[in-house]
């Protein structure tokens, strides 16, 4: 007994000597040796091509354990399927915070679901950190200061294809395919702040439901309207079928994808590579089928890591190199929080990434943050599909946040 409280009562003089150091110590999701970051993924649903992101993600922290962790720490990764149902992710959250504990929320998929819980985090002081989505809404650091984004923001993406459709072809009138919801919506925005007075003249928009079994009828009445460019701000599995579509109907418009939804593997494979040959995206990750990455260091050791800690994934598909580089990006935050990984200074340690470069990503690209820039990402490249690869073009264009 004696010694037990000489080691309790040598315990407690280390914290009161250490604040932060205890502070973390009682924090949520943390302990001397572990600390529990929870996650949401669509494992399953309408976008479940998407749940390889998770997958990766789990893989990259089972990697830094193996190293020894962070701080003394080793990560244990909670994921939990929410089928991308906003109120299954209300659900699948309040778990991970009420029932699990964690310190932080990271990389939840999805726009609509991401939105559900955005009130409830941020009143709870909960860090949601780096949503896999580019809502532009994550920008918001007054209204939500407990949300950061990580993506380029889709308004920021559809501004750059809209100067892009313009310099091609000043005069052409644009269609607009989006889903209808804040995803959707951001593209939109994003024409409309390039276009200004002329975004009536000029556009022509269609959307749809992510529960619509099919988007032929609103592609056909976009061809209808003449349009001579066509942004797709649409997910993986509607991508898939515009480009069929758009291929059976003789369609070809200049047209530029969502960025998320123009992996190789996932989703011009299944259409056709035939089929999307000029296609056109903007993007800020190096992409796994480019020749040109092939003796690239950053995308050698990341083919390595599949190798070992997912052996038999698609090495095509682009969701596996965002999902290491998201991590990469969580890792430098721990990294930096140093012994309290308190979710104050998680937030405080995310919101203050300075030049941080992330092998996997575009050259020249540098990830900024600040309690007034909760866009970490803000410069890509236009990248065309040649048939077998995309190939960039152009220079690293950046666009202006809302």
């Amino acid at each position: 007994m004696t010694t037990r409280r000489t080691l309790l009562g040598g315990a407690a003089a280390a914290m009161l000597a250490s604040p932060r150091l205890a502070a973390a110590q009682t924090s949520p999701g943390v302990t001397a040796t572990e600390i529990r970051i929870g996650n949401t993924m669509s494992y399953s649903g309408p976008v479940s091509n998407l749940g390889v992101q998770g997958k990766t993600i789990d893989a990259y922290f089972r990697f830094v354990n193996d190293q020894g962790g962070i701080a003394g720490r080793k990560i244990r990764f909670l994921s939990y399927d929410d089928t991308y149902s906003p109120p299954k992710t209300v659900e699948q959250v309040r778990r991970l915070v009420e029932q699990d504990q964690v310190a932080c929320l990271f990389s939840n998929l999805g726009t609509p679901t991401n939105s559900a819980i955005l009130r409830y985090t941020n009143q709870r002081k909960v860090p949601n950190l780096f949503p896999s989505t580019g809502a532009d809404k994550w920008s918001n650091y007054k209204d939500y200061p407990w949300t950061i984004g990580f993506p380029p923001s889709y308004r920021i993406e559809a501004q750059l294809y809209a100067k892009h459709m313009l310099e091609a072809r000043p005069n052409g009138r644009i269609a607009i395919l989006y889903q209808n919801d804040d995803f959707g919506r951001d593209y939109v925005h994003g024409v409309r702040d390039v276009l200004g007075a002329r975004f009536d003249d000029m556009t022509r928009l269609a959307s749809y439901e992510s529960t619509d079994p099919t988007i032929d009828s609103q592609l056909i009445s976009l061809q209808a309207t003449g349009a001579e460019g066509l942004v797709l701000a649409v997910v993986a599995k509607f991508a898939s079928m515009a480009i069929r579509k758009m291929h059976e109907i003789g369609w070809k418009p200049l047209t530029c994808v969502h960025y998320g939804a123009a992996s190789v593997g996932v989703v011009l494979q299944p259409a056709g590579l035939e089929k999307a040959v000029g296609l056109t995206h903007a993007a800020y990750l190096k992409d796994p089928t480019d020749p040109s990455w092939a003796e690239d260091p950053a995308m050698r050791e990341w083919r390595a890591f599949m190798e070992k800690y997912m052996p038999g994934a698609d090495l095509t598909d682009a969701n596996s190199v965002y999902g290491y580089s998201a991590a990469k990006v969580m890792e430098q935050v721990l990294r930096q929080c140093g012994q309290d990984a308190s979710r104050e200074n998680i937030m405080r340690q995310a919101t203050n990434l300075r030049d941080i470069e992330i092998p996997t990503l575009l050259p020249g690209i540098r990830l900024n943050s600040s309690p007034t820039n909760y866009r970490p990402v803000r410069q890509m490249q236009l990248q065309r599909f040649t048939g077998r690869t995309f190939e960039r073009f152009g220079t690293l264009m950046e666009g202006s946040v809302s």
